[in-house]
């Protein structure tokens, strides 16, 4: 009884997936997943929740909303979950064109991965803190809120430092789509652009606090149009598929068909 293939198949050193589009697909479709749960957990939830300074308001915010809390910590789980089945359908969309930066690709999104689920902790632990009597007793309200506070800045900082991995995937993935041809190659350069916005950012958050309020949303134009480029030909095109992609190691030219023989030159001449 023969198998049959599946895109995951393992395939042998350098022979590309046996179905790249719907492959990319997959891809996109997990991407936007991460584009999802990534916008109302971080975009939406952190910013409604977090009140820099204040930590009356924020422990309020989470009294407030447990639900939303609650959902929001699913959120973030699931984003964490989603980023790694990207990186690993990237993983093997692109392995043939090269393993080294493939595995490259994946490593920064298991670390993120890692960071970003461990600091959801600190916001379902606050969340606690926010909506129980326990640390009010054992603590007394002010320093509960303070905690409360303190338990969300850990997570925002958290997320903050998983920022450096978040952009450190994206090299090796510009890399290989340029290298590719299943990509637009200025996709591919997009991509390793947004390496430098997004570490940037994440050093002026560090060292220049105060600045860094008023300058984030430049350092995301970048990113922001690489990946949302990336989401959307990953859904709608899935991946170019011509012979150059195919045969990544043969010339520019190798979509031309070789030129047939003139086999009437090559009959023996009758004799005279």
């Amino acid at each position: 009884m023969s198998v049959q293939s599946s895109i995951f198949t393992e395939q042998p050193p350098g022979v590309p997936p046996t179905d790249l589009k719907r492959l990319g697909r997959v891809a996109g479709i997990l991407y936007l997943a991460v584009a999802i749960t990534g916008g109302f957990s971080e975009g939406y939830l952190g910013p409604s929740l977090y009140v820099a300074g204040d930590a009356g308001a924020t422990s309020g915010n989470l009294a407030a909303n447990p639900g939303l809390v609650r959902l929001g910590v699913v959120a973030h789980l699931a984003d964490a979950v989603f980023f790694v089945l990207t990186a690993v359908t990237l993983y093997v969309l692109l392995k043939h064109v090269g393993k080294h930066a493939a595995r490259l690709m994946v490593l920064p999104v298991v670390i993120a991965a890692g960071i970003k689920a461990t600091s959801t902790v600190f916001m379902f632990v606050a969340l606690q803190a926010a909506t129980t009597d326990t640390y009010v007793t054992a603590f007394g309200e002010a320093e509960t809120d303070a905690l409360v506070l303190l338990l969300l800045e850990i997570e925002h900082y958290g997320i903050r430092a998983a920022q450096v991995f978040f952009a450190l995937w994206l090299t090796p993935l510009g890399y290989l789509a340029y290298r590719s041809r299943l990509f637009p190659k200025p996709l591919g350069i997009v991509l390793v652009v947004a390496t430098v916005s997004y570490l940037a950012d994440v050093v002026v958050a560090f060292l220049f606090p105060d600045l860094a309020g008023q300058i984030h949303v430049f350092f995301t134009i970048v990113p922001a149009i690489a990946e949302l480029w990336l989401l959307g030909y990953l859904l709608t095109v899935g991946v170019r598929t011509p012979r150059a992609a195919l045969h990544p190691e043969t010339s520019q030219d190798d979509d031309r068909q070789p030129p047939t023989p003139n086999t009437a030159s090559l009959r023996p001449r009758s004799q005279p």
